[in-house]
């Protein structure tokens, strides 16, 4: 089984890593450039078994209780692959700070391709 890992926003309030991988897919997604959110063999595997969850985004805690998010994308090609890369960055913090209240150390960007 999974572990399930909430984080406390502002005024103590729980909130689940899926809520926060659901804000992050909604925010990278409408970044112009992104294509879609990858999926690989590891998502696949958790959906295979029951997770339920955001392919491509994974949510973690560290040990200093840091949220640390990884996103896998499939960019549009034209786009500038480190342009495109930097605004899912920086509108996953910004919606993620002002939907939760939770500051995230790392927002961790994997290109894995490029489509039409």
């Amino acid at each position: 089984m999974l572990k399930e890992e909430s984080f406390y926003g502002s005024d103590s309030v729980k909130i689940n890593a899926r809520a926060i991988a659901s804000i992050a897919y909604l925010a990278a997604t409408e970044i112009e450039g992104v294509k879609r959110i990858a999926r690989d063999f590891r998502t696949t595997l958790e959906e295979f078994i029951g997770h339920k969850g955001h392919a491509g985004i994974r949510v973690k805690l560290d040990k200093n209780n840091e949220v640390r998010i990884k996103i896998s994308l499939i960019m549009k090609y034209g786009y500038d692959i480190p342009d495109v890369a930097t605004k899912v960055q920086e509108n996953v913090y910004r919606a993620i700070e002002k939907m939760a209240g939770i500051t995230v150390k790392d927002i961790d960007i994997n290109v894995r391709g490029v489509e039409k």
